[in-house]
């Protein structure tokens, strides 16, 4: 009886454990982060250490920096995080459609992060002059972020990849359309994010010429365009279409994506905090 409660109290929804009791998915993926907490941590090491030995002629950080941006950007990753979390919690109690509205609006804030770190990106390049080869700031700048931004590149692409499988039909021999028709759906989704990123700094930059609201619209209708149709195309695309393979049982697959995900935003924090903030104090 005893035996029979304490089996019962485990729950690793349908996944093999290990003799840890851990399910072998997530002990795999703990194995790799805690390779990639290596990793990050000389990266970040190397960048501090360097910091406090600038050579002649070095740039003045906080004239390079826009920290309104990062900011942005940071709380941007965190309520990703915290959609994730939801996501995860949705699948463990078998709500398949909040699961995928959550790995949605992840996806959404992801994406965020990614044009915010580009647009950051191409503004030191070509405002402030700081590339990878000119400066050892730029150089260990460069290499951390942007190792940073290829791992949230990495799991926005895991995202996507989810919740496709999640419109995976019980029966793939009657539809055997449903990848390329979910792939679409996603595209729509990704086109809603990067129409509206390019309208948003069209909009901008219309004002601050003097500009009014027509001639934002007339300069950019095929942004607004491309902005309307990738809405409709999401919304058409989100329509379900019967029973699907995926469930309850397919819980720790979104576990072990939602460790990635709150793995890289935690390391973003220490980033944020060593690299940008550090140098205001």
């Amino acid at each position: 009886m005893s035996s029979h409660g304490a089996t019962a109290t485990i729950d690793h929804h349908h996944d093999h454990t290990t003799s840890t009791g851990i399910p072998n998915k997530k002990l795999l993926m703990w194995t790799f982060l805690a390779s990639d907490c290596m990793f990050f941590g000389t990266l970040i090491a190397t960048h501090l250490v360097y910091r406090l030995h600038p050579p002649p002629g070095a740039p003045v950080v906080t004239q390079v920096f826009s920290i309104e941006l990062t900011s942005f950007s940071t709380f941007i990753l965190l309520m990703s995080s915290l959609m994730m979390a939801l996501a995860v919690n949705a699948i463990q109690k078998g709500n398949l459609k909040s699961m995928r509205w959550s790995l949605l609006t992840t996806i959404f804030f992801g994406a965020i992060f990614l044009g915010c770190q580009v647009y950051e990106f191409d503004h030191f390049v070509k405002a402030k002059n700081l590339t990878l080869t000119n400066s050892l700031f730029g150089s260990t700048f460069y290499t951390l972020t942007g190792t940073h931004g290829t791992h949230v590149a990495i799991g926005v692409l895991w995202l996507i990849m989810m919740y496709v499988r999640s419109f995976m039909p019980a029966d793939t021999g009657r539809d055997r359309s449903w990848f390329f028709r979910n792939v679409l759906h996603v595209a729509s989704v990704i086109g809603v994010v990067v129409f509206a990123m390019f309208a948003v700094l069209g909009l901008v930059h219309t004002l601050q010429t003097g500009g009014g609201l027509g001639t934002f619209a007339g300069h950019h209708f095929g942004l607004l365009l491309g902005f309307v149709v990738c809405i409709a195309t999401s919304l058409f695309f989100a329509q379900p279409r019967g029973a699907v393979a995926f469930g309850e049982a397919h819980a720790v697959d979104v576990e072990s994506m939602g460790l990635y995900w709150h793995f890289v935003d935690i390391v973003w924090i220490v980033i944020f905090t060593a690299v940008y903030l550090l140098e205001y104090l």
